[in-house]
């Protein structure tokens, strides 16, 4: 066989391998520190497409509605059943009251923290 390619192998030190891997490099892994937490939550919506939901409806809601600002709504993303919303974390508990078992679109939607 001849093939181009790397292929690596993780294992500890105390673990033995078999003959036929010989003697490899080794590549110490270094600690990083954590990322810090993100200061935007998802949430997710019960209606989508096929309910004939759009963005902006969704848009509308969250700021009418749940009376919140430009800066605190993210991206939505649509799917055909459902949706996904980025809102800023410390908006979350005071959106969801207002705006969970809502109508949107002649549709009840239940919207709730992922």
């Amino acid at each position: 066989m001849n093939s181009d390619g790397s292929a690596y192998v993780l294992h500890c030190e105390q673990e033995n391998l078999p003959d036929f891997i010989g003697d490899l490099p080794v590549e110490q892994l270094m600690k990083k520190p954590l990322k810090e937490r993100a200061d935007w939550s998802t949430l997710f919506i019960s209606g989508g497409r096929k309910d004939k939901i759009s963005k902006g409806d969704i848009a509308g809601l969250f700021f009418k509605q749940g009376n919140l600002s430009k800066e605190e709504l993210g991206v939505i993303e649509l799917k055909n059943d459902c949706a996904f919303v980025s809102v800023k974390s410390n908006a979350v508990d005071n959106l969801l009251p207002k705006v969970n078992n809502t109508r949107l679109k002649k549709k009840k939607v239940r919207i709730t923290l992922t």
